[in-house]
């Protein structure tokens, strides 16, 4: 084995204990496959999902609850999707998210996480884009260490997709070619950041890599994962199909448990006693395992593992902060935020603005004990401010139109649903068939801005849309995202000046597809090359609608001339407006990565300020220390205009 690690003595002793029986037990889920798989085609993840439970020996095993914007079981708080919260680009925030998801895991049986969802968004089509952070890897490894860091407080976290994994349709067959370079530069990193985090486990994919599956790929779980990152922790494989072929070839890789069910590597007794299974793998696999739940059983807070902690109200209203600073305000014509002295009706128009839209329903599907709609929270906010609020579904043009004609202003609500875009369950969800609009809403918003130029439209979706063709007919846009359940609440006041809009954009949205690297929905072999999202903006000199790292706020924010002291890049910021302001501070460095042999500008860094009225700080962003050299950028986005050159 190319792994070095050993066990804690006291841990080596436990599993000298432990008969054959016992070790082939730790390896695999506890339930049978029929029933289990009924059970989970009626309600996934209803209550724990357990595997090497041993009671006898005292060996707690593996409670596992699905995520990643809240836990699966129960009534539990559903925060907005890791894109939204990539777009608040704020790890401090992600981490105190993870402590509340890992709180109500535990609250609710559970004592490990599986939804810290790390890959990397190389197209928009992808359907699950939701379920992770955005387009670069740094972000990525900044938000997933948070959150492993706030729920490994109270459980063990699992970071998935391992490896490659960026396509939904063809995820149990596509074969992902890449070359090491890339993969190591580009498609790994933030792997290894939430590995250098501490995290317990890690779910290998489903795909295949240069033509070997994920959940049985000697390299990357042997060789990277556990030989050159000296991962001490346990690898599970995805769900049901994650284990193709040998169960035997599959742990010999350095797959440690097969899950969810006790199926093909639990059965490999005969291949135990006969030699052919490698007994000192399958002694490593139960030692990772019990070493990470001993590392977890000496942790947490008992006294807020009670009913109540789930989806309390510290919860819903940490729920709240995640909406409010993960919307993105991308244009606006001095609209927003609306004005009650000049706006005292609003129409607001479409299906999307009074159903409960909190994202797919798959895997990730939190079920919350209420949602607020965006009607909903308009209606409250608004009679605060005495404005009166009226709703029209949308599928009347004419109708829709002579509503926005008498009102002072129009919110229309647009975009996309589980039935859109989400896991491949049944009908619904798959990769994206458009990146666009549907083309009826398309035209239905483009009519009523021609009835009343005060229209602002309320975008939701897992990534990107193509807004080219009605872009420049209204007069403010915002990226809701799937905002969860307090989003309805979280956009309201931040369309009336209540709160401001925090997020800035965590992927780059072109002004059309052919601007995207390839993307085949049923793909049997793609190839992942070194560019994509703001990197091949750069390298192509294309020119997007909305870079990687855009978004407007409320106020203006004076900068100073930033500059490079010790080991950091500093900048004083100034509120010069009359409302709360927020700035990302981006550094980016301009370097070859992968077998891309120009230097392009990458994010390195960021740091994210909240300034009051007339307030001045100064801003600072640590400097990356990985030894790489290249010229070094700080500003507000991924563009150019954005971006100021730092003197060495």
């Amino acid at each position: 084995m190319a792994t070095t690690w050993e066990p804690p003595a006291e841990v080596a002793a436990r599993v000298d204990e432990l008969t054959d029986l016992e070790l082939l037990h730790l390896v695999g889920g506890d339930g049978p496959a029929l029933r289990g798989s009924l059970a989970m085609a009626k309600r996934y993840n209803a209550t724990p999902i357990v595997a090497g439970r041993l009671p006898g020996r005292g060996i707690e095993g593996i409670a596992f609850t699905d995520g990643p914007r809240g836990v699966v079981m129960g009534r539990s708080t559903a925060f907005p999707v890791p894109m939204a919260r990539g777009a608040a680009f704020d790890p401090d925030l992600e981490e105190r998210i993870g402590d509340a998801i890992g709180v109500e895991a535990r609250a609710q049986g559970a004592n490990f996480f599986g939804g810290v969802c790390i890959n990397l968004l190389r197209h928009p089509a992808w359907g699950r884009a939701q379920e992770t952070y955005g387009e670069d890897s740094h972000l990525l490894g900044e938000m997933g260490a948070a959150l492993v860091r706030g729920t490994q407080r109270h459980v063990m976290a699992c970071i998935k997709h391992y490896a490659c994994n960026s396509m939904e349709n063809s995820r149990f067959w596509v074969d992902v070619r890449v070359d090491e370079v890339d993969l190591r530069d580009l498609y790994l990193p933030h792997f290894k950041r939430c590995v250098d985090e501490g995290a317990a486990s890690v779910m290998s994919a489903y795909n295949k890599v240069n033509g070997d599956w994920c959940g049985g790929h000697h390299h990357l779980l042997t060789e990277v994962l556990k030989g050159d990152w000296e991962f001490d922790g346990f690898v599970i494989s995805d769900f049901t199909f994650g284990v193709r072929g040998s169960g035997r070839a599959c742990l010999e890789a350095g797959l440690d448990v097969e899950m969810p069910f006790a199926w093909r590597v639990k059965r490999l007794g005969r291949d135990l006693a006969a030699g052919r299974l490698d007994r000192d793998r399958l002694r490593d696999a139960a030692a990772r395992l019990l070493h990470q739940q001993d590392r977890q059983a000496e942790r947490g807070e008992p006294e807020r593992y009670v009913p109540d902690a789930v989806a309390s109200a510290e919860h819903r209203a940490l729920a709240h902060r995640a909406a409010v600073d993960g919307t993105v305000l991308l244009q606006n014509d001095g609209l927003l935020p609306l004005d009650p002295a000049k706006v005292r009706s609003v129409a607001v128009i479409g299906r999307l603005a009074a159903i409960a839209n909190t994202g797919d329903l798959g895997s990730s599907r939190v079920r919350a004990p209420g949602v607020v709609t965006l009607l909903d929270g308009l209606r409250v906010a608004a009679e605060r401010h005495g404005i009166t609020v009226e709703h029209h579904e949308g599928d009347d043009e004419d109708a829709c139109a002579e509503l926005a004609a008498r009102c002072d202003a129009v919110v229309v609500a647009a975009g996309n649903t589980f039935r859109d875009e989400g896991e491949w369950v049944g009908k619904d969800g798959g990769d994206r068939t458009r990146l666009t609009l549907r083309p009826a809403d398309e035209a239905l918003v483009r009519r009523v801005a021609r009835a009343n130029a005060r229209t602002a439209v309320v975008l939701y979706g897992g990534s990107v849309f193509i807004t080219e063709a009605w872009r420049s007919d209204v007069a403010a846009i915002l990226m809701a995202w799937y905002p969860g359940m307090e989003g309805g609440r979280a956009l309201a006041e931040v369309l009336l000046g209540d709160e401001v809009p925090g997020g800035r954009l965590p992927c780059t949205w072109p002004t059309a597809s052919a601007d995207l690297p390839p993307f085949r929905r049923f793909a049997r072999k793609v190839v992942y090359g070194p560019l994509h999202g703001y990197r091949k903006v750069e390298a192509d000199a294309t020119h997007p609608a909305f870079p990687f790292g855009f978004g407007l706020g409320y106020t203006t924010v004076e900068w100073g001339e930033p500059e490079v002291g010790g080991d950091e890049a500093r900048v004083t910021l100034t509120n010069t407006g009359d409302r709360p302001g927020v700035e990302v501070v981006q550094l980016y460095r301009s370097e070859s990565l992968g077998t891309e042999p120009r230097a392009l500008r990458t994010l390195r860094g960021f740091t994210k300020v909240r300034l009051a009225p007339g307030e001045t700080v100064t801003a600072s962003v640590p400097l990356p220390d990985d030894g790489r050299a290249g010229a070094l950028w700080l500003g507000t986005s991924s563009d150019p205009a954005d971006l100021v050159r730092l003197d060495p």
